[in-house]
């Protein structure tokens, strides 16, 4: 079963997600997405927390990048958290995680200021950076 926990905060907003990311659950993630981005007060910034999130398909590639690309339009980011490693690979093998900056956990990806919210699409240095931490 999937499921999307959404957390507004000050300045950004944190979806949780659960189970498995497919064809039949990313409309959920795309409803949650849509309802966070019609507001008339966008946040600046998305982090996606997958700690729990088990799955990933084409779908769910899909559905991230249509998101990363409407909250950048809005001069809004997106950035992905705590990737499980099957998981992080199917990123990796998409080139995924080279265009949308991931972090280690999404408290890092709330309070990384080296590269604010700014809508451009982010470079793979957080992404670097963060496997560089991790690999200590």
């Amino acid at each position: 079963m999937f499921s999307v926990k959404v957390r507004p905060m000050a300045r950004a907003t944190v979806f949780a997600l659960r189970g498995e990311l497919d064809h039949h659950s990313a409309v959920q993630l795309a409803e949650a997405a849509d309802a966070a981005l019609a507001g008339p007060r966008l946040q600046p910034l998305l982090v996606i927390d997958c700690a729990d999130l088990d799955f990933c398909d084409s779908t769910g590639i899909s559905t991230l990048v249509t998101i990363h690309q409407r909250l950048s339009a809005r001069g809004g980011v997106l950035r992905l958290a705590a990737v499980p490693g099957s998981v992080a690979r199917v990123f990796g093998l998409t080139g995924l995680d080279q265009a949308i900056g991931v972090f280690a956990t999404a408290q890092r990806a709330l309070a990384d200021t080296l590269h604010p919210p700014t809508g451009d699409i982010p470079s793979s240095a957080p992404a670097a950076r963060e496997r560089q931490v991790e690999g200590r």
